[in-house]
């Protein structure tokens, strides 16, 4: 900090390129993937454990109302019902985040959101009172609106919030939140705490309490930079907040890349899903992502850790400890995804996309042979339960958290909320598919089922490696700059795309992109 002409002058913040992690910044991050990311991750692993009660409970009232026991094939029904409502309701929360945060912004949509996930709790957790299945497949349904929001708008939010050097560990936190939500259900859910027949309920009902948290502490949160400059046309509002999350008063670098930005937009318009997918300017753009997002869950991450008791089973694992054994992996997959956190900056999102699908493409492979081959030598059970725990390392690092950090970086304003629903459907169809279908793979193909998430794995690794580009400490106009190359775009001259970097004085200076970022 020095002074001149008077007045005094925060260095630090006149460098541009270069962002800090402020305490206002660090809050709105973790308030915003405490109070939604996390429920996301809490409720794909909160039926897991009290399924036996849930499903007495179905059995329970059927029984009270009819006077028979319920049909085996009935149960199998409504508990199948139960699980994929989740998903299904995912995708359904997909299709509205273009509608709403064009209307209602970012952050408001994310308290709007939260209204759901109350709703749902209260419902969940009151659901034994009420003596009706039915409330838990409908409030499981609402949760999952409320999840396919929650994992679209959170990662768009912080993305437009964070400086270019910090967006991708700031883009990954929600991932580690979803990955805390998975081991914070798994841990409550063991049959000593809540897992059993009288605290299921409880269990169920306890997702409202982080959401509430997020509706009474986020409106003192500035709203996106880049949605009140560029959508609202309020460059005053979106000066002020991007001085708070930056904790200097010397913005002018951001906000004329924002001003650049919002040029560029104008002449194009905003998109929807529609003309996004007929625009040629961003066809490798969703291309990626959609290819991203189905290897993503296609890879067989659900199907893994449904796999995995038996697995752990096979090598000796009493039944009753192998609970134990699912909340060790669910710490491995925090753990890993908190280790992506502080290296995505240092390596890149491309080499942790390659790393990670890489590791779980391997692990498949070796994981069949080991499944096959368990009968003849023992010693391939525990062989088995290294390949899962590689492959959740694989995915905990770049497979899982990255895609999502990807749509934010390689669209601008005015495409990123179409991106955003296109990318979150594929994700929760895709989602929904191996939830669907691999009962019936495994039942077909047995161990072999693994064979076809690996030939998966190796086609998103190719398509990455040739395609995608690195994004790592680049404004979203450079990529855009980039992305167009490969699109064979050419950009006008009044139309480029400029990068500006501040020096000492607040004279926002155009900075070459060298041939070697193309």
């Amino acid at each position: 900090m020095k002074l001149k002409g008077g007045k005094q002058e925060t260095s630090d913040c006149s460098e541009g390129s270069k962002g800090k992690m402020t305490l206002l910044l660090a809050l709105v991050t973790l308030i915003s993937a405490f109070g939604s990311s996390f429920q996301y991750g809490y409720n794909v692993s909160v039926i897991n454990s009290p399924s036996p009660y849930m499903k007495d409970f179905y059995n329970q009232t059927h029984f009270n109302r009819t006077g028979v026991p319920m049909d085996k094939s009935f149960q199998t029904l409504l508990w199948s019902l139960t699980v994929s409502m989740y998903p299904l309701g995912g995708f359904v929360g997909s299709l509205v985040v273009w509608p709403l945060v064009n209307s209602c912004g970012r952050k408001g949509t994310l308290l709007i959101n939260n209204l759901f996930s109350i709703a749902a709790a209260i419902l969940m957790g009151t659901s034994e009172l009420s003596k009706t299945p039915g409330v838990i497949i409908f409030s499981r349904f609402i949760m999952g609106i409320y999840a396919g929001l929650a994992s679209n708008v959170v990662p768009m939010f912080l993305g437009e919030l964070s400086p270019k050097n910090l967006r991708g560990a700031i883009g990954v936190v929600p991932q580690l939140f979803i990955t805390l939500g998975i081991l914070v259900a798994q841990i409550l859910g063991l049959h000593r705490i809540l897992g059993n027949d009288e605290g299921w309920p409880v269990l169920l009902g306890l997702t409202g309490i982080p959401s509430l948290i997020q509706l009474l502490t986020l409106p003192f949160f500035p709203e996106s930079p880049r949605y009140l400059l560029i959508q609202k046309g309020n460059e005053e509002q979106a000066r002020q907040a991007l001085q708070k999350l930056r904790g200097c008063d010397d913005v002018d670098y951001e906000i004329e890349e924002m001003r650049q930005e919002d040029l560029s937009e104008k002449e194009g318009g905003h998109f929807s899903v529609l003309s996004l997918c007929t625009f040629r300017a961003l066809r490798w753009q969703l291309i990626s992502i959609v290819a991203m997002m189905m290897g993503q869950q296609l890879s067989g991450i659900n199907a893994v850790f449904y796999y995995a008791d038996s697995i752990f089973q096979s090598a000796g694992v009493p039944e009753n400890d192998v609970q134990y054994v699912t909340v060790s992996i669910g710490a491995i997959n925090v753990v890993m995804t908190l280790l992506a956190v502080f290296i995505v900056e240092s390596l890149g999102r491309r080499i942790l996309l390659l790393a990670g699908f890489g590791l779980c493409c391997v692990s498949c492979a070796v994981l069949t042979l080991a499944l096959s081959l368990q009968t003849t030598f023992l010693w391939m059970s525990y062989l088995s339960i290294v390949c899962v725990i590689v492959y959740i390392i694989g995915h905990a690092i770049g497979a899982s958290p990255i895609p999502f950090v990807m749509i934010t970086e390689m669209f601008l304003q005015s495409s990123r909320p179409a991106a955003f629903m296109v990318g979150g459907s594929v994700h929760w169809l895709s989602n929904f598919t191996v939830g669907f279908v691999f009962v019936y793979m495994e039942e077909g193909l047995g161990p072999y089922c693994f064979l076809i998430f690996c030939a998966i794995c190796l086609t998103t690794i190719v398509y990455i490696f040739f395609i995608v580009p690195e994004t790592k400490n680049k404004t979203f106009m450079e990529i855009n700059r980039i992305m167009a190359k490969r699109n064979k775009v050419e950009i006008p001259e009044d139309e480029e795309f400029k990068d500006f970097h501040t020096v000492p004085g607040g004279q926002a200076v155009k900075k070459e992109i060298s041939s070697s970022e193309l």
